[in-house]
């Protein structure tokens, strides 16, 4: 019996470590992170020691502000392609959210909706803009919607692109990252065991449009998920996974202001239906499906999504003079 112990244990720790050769990954260094991923337009906002905020501020410096937040694990790179279309026309600011892309940890080490909707306000309110036009993918339309309920006064207009909030909303091929930080052992594992295959079959799984998904796509999502302090910020935003405030059609119905609802019919992530039920939510809300796309339509179909929230952005009242 002691000799079958034994060589369980040996198995054991045999298999422990052919795992870390696989897929052991530190953290990337965050000077050459910064140096691959940042461009022209960065900038960085300190808005407390420890919290420094990277966001762009690009396009029509006069134009309607356009305010873009990305989904989880992902960071503003995920905007480009809009950016690029949109830009000619307005203003358009993106930002990495804490424990995302070139952001970096929160000192505070708070990484749910409330906060981020508190980091947007800050970094509106260091840009002197007033109000805006806020839209969001995924976690970021979590976070578009709750800052439209906490500053109606601030927001123009609100589009959500599969965005999280339908309480429950489940899908039956959640992306094998995700599926992995659900895993009390696994997650913890995350510290230090993170191959490039992960990410790569996380964002195949995201994506149906799988042409857009080349080498470039999946080093950024890898290496900006090792920036220094990101891994430990998604193991605390899954562990507190209900702290992320799913929403209610009661308090949905507050917003009031124009509302363009964008959604993959193949998302993988959060389900079609949740684009109805949020429809049905707010009957102001226009509705678009895009048939044979996933859960990332501003990379998957960048000139069709950009298009149609052009042709939205033009049928909005006018955009008020700047006092």
């Amino acid at each position: 019996m002691k000799r079958l112990i034994k060589w369980l244990v040996i198995l054991l720790l045999a298999a422990v470590a052919g795992i870390f050769v696989w897929g052991y990954a530190p953290d990337t260094d965050a000077a050459q992170m910064e140096s691959k991923y940042s461009s022209a337009a960065s900038r960085f906002a300190e808005f407390e020691p420890g919290l420094r905020v990277h966001y762009r501020d690009e396009g029509k410096a006069d134009g309607r502000v356009l305010v873009l937040i990305h989904g989880s694990n992902a960071s503003l790179h995920t905007w480009e392609p809009w950016v690029k279309i949109l830009g000619k026309d307005y203003r358009v600011i993106s930002l990495d959210l804490p424990g995302h892309g070139l952001t970096g940890k929160n000192p505070a080490g708070v990484y749910d909706n409330a906060s981020y909707v508190s980091v947007v306000d800050r970094l509106l309110l260091k840009l002197k803009i007033k109000k805006a036009v806020i839209g969001g993918n995924s976690m970021g339309g979590g976070v578009t919607w709750l800052y439209t309920l906490t500053h109606p006064e601030k927001v123009d207009a609100m589009l959500l692109v599969d965005a999280s909030g339908q309480p429950y909303a489940k899908s039956g091929n959640t992306p094998l990252g995700f599926r992995l930080m659900r895993m009390p052992v696994l997650k913890e594992a995350a510290r230090f065991i993170a191959p490039r295959s992960i990410f790569e079959s996380s964002v195949k799984t995201s994506m149906s449009v799988q042409s857009k998904i080349d080498d470039k796509l999946i080093d950024r999502y890898s290496e900006l998920n090792r920036y220094p302090g990101n891994r430990e910020a998604t193991m605390q935003r899954f562990a507190n996974f209900k702290s992320m405030t799913p929403g209610t059609k009661e308090r949905l119905a507050g917003i009031k202001v124009p509302v363009l609802i964008l959604w993959g019919a193949e998302d993988n992530l959060i389900p079609v239906s949740a684009a109805k039920w949020f429809a049905d939510a707010m009957p102001q809300a226009r509705l678009i499906i895009y048939p044979a796309v996933g859960h990332i339509p501003m990379e998957e179909i960048p000139e069709k999504s950009a298009a149609d929230v052009k042709a939205w952005l033009e049928g909005l009242p006018a955009d008020k003079p700047k006092s």
